[in-house]
């Protein structure tokens, strides 16, 4: 796989995925698709870490290469989200957990990445800004499904109609961000999440990012039906066993990631 706007590597279970571009443009969508399906089908990737090669987080899409497009944009702009909304979808289904770093601003497409993430870890210098609408644009990479279900309807609106920056601290009061790091040491911190979560029962993992998405859309006894579904087929495989047997002889659990 050969990158020129993305860096990954895998070390321990661990992916760590790079960004290198600060806004995204068709290229750069097409190899984050391409990372995603490597991790898709990767049973060494047990979580995967996003983060970015400075201090901005993503400035979103490429306005200069939408201009340059032409009469070609709107080609350009459905084969670049085909892209991006296709990488999400993978992340957003496959087992491992993923993880975004933020140490600046995250505006647009890299907000909306953050987003689709399960979880966020951000430092005092991190601020989320929607931007589209500022640009004349709607909201794409998922965000008008995501943002609604963490801060309701109308904060999701107040963010798309006005573009103003919400800051780390909001953020985190809102649901967005889960931990507020010290920019010093704020990667490592995300590191060693990404390190505990890659030692952890990876299928178990998959089983709550599914339950948890089905919850908006299913009854209480169907929700309850897939939990009964779930936890049977995690109890009766190796790293359910592998807990089990941990917890009555009271070790640590050695889990391979396994159903």
């Amino acid at each position: 796989m050969v990158l020129e706007h993305l860096s990954f590597k895998i070390d321990n279970g661990v992916a760590s995925l790079q960004l290198k571009r600060r806004a995204l443009h068709l290229d750069m969508a097409k190899e984050l698709l391409d990372v995603a399906i490597h991790c898709q089908h990767n049973k060494a990737v047990r979580a995967l870490l996003i983060y970015s090669e400075d201090s901005l987080f993503s400035a979103g899409g490429d306005l200069a290469f939408f201009a340059a497009q032409e009469e070609q944009l709107p080609n350009a702009l459905s084969e670049m989200t085909t892209y991006l909304h296709g990488a999400i979808s993978i992340f957003n289904n496959m087992p491992a957990p993923v993880i975004a770093y933020v140490d600046g601003t995250a505006a647009g497409a890299g907000f909306s990445l953050c987003l689709a993430c399960d979880l966020l870890i951000a430092t005092e210098k991190a601020a989320f800004v929607m931007a589209y609408t500022a640009a004349g644009l709607s909201p794409d990479g998922s965000s008008s499904y995501f943002l609604p279900r963490i801060v309701g309807d109308r904060r999701a609106k107040e963010l798309m109609f006005t573009n103003r920056k919400l800051n780390v601290e909001e953020a985190k009061d809102w649901g967005i961000v889960n931990q507020v790091v010290d920019s010093r040491d704020g990667f490592e911190n995300a590191l060693v999440l990404a390190q505990s979560l890659a030692q952890g029962p990876t299928r178990a993992f998959a089983s709550v990012k599914q339950l948890v998405k089905s919850s908006s859309t299913e009854s209480l006894d169907t929700q309850m039906q897939l939990e009964t579904q779930h936890i049977v087929a995690n109890a009766t495989g190796n790293d359910g066993q592998a807990g089990i047997q941990a917890f009555l002889n009271k070790q640590k659990p050695n889990f391979k990631g396994e159903q």
